[in-house]
């Protein structure tokens, strides 16, 4: 019994360290301001198409302020005009872009 819970322990603190890695190799936020996010079928809409540009590694959409964070890989650069053409292509208007500073700075 002592095994498996070893076995357990070590799958869990080895899960955490991976994800804590991956939370540090995370590349540059952007967060947008756009103008019609109303509902959760408008955010899945504009996080479709922002999901498909290259290097996107995460985004969270605030129906509420009408704002999504846009968090690169590693080394990857979000261009604004690729933005821009997204969000216009899911039928919303991108109100500003802006890069926004690493938790913890």
């Amino acid at each position: 019994m002592k095994f498996i819970r070893y076995i357990s322990t070590l799958g869990m603190a080895v899960s955490l360290l991976m994800a804590t890695a991956a939370a540090l190799a995370a590349g540059p936020s952007y967060r947008l301001a756009v103008d019609g996010l109303a509902c959760p079928f408008c955010a899945y809409g504009i996080e479709k198409k922002l999901s498909a540009l290259v290097g996107v590694e995460r985004l969270e959409t605030n129906i509420e302020d009408g704002s999504v964070i846009v968090t690169m890989q590693d080394g990857a650069i979000l261009d604004e005009a690729a933005v821009q053409k997204a969000v216009k292509a899911a039928g919303f208007s991108l109100r500003t872009f802006e890069q926004v500073a690493p938790e913890g700075q």
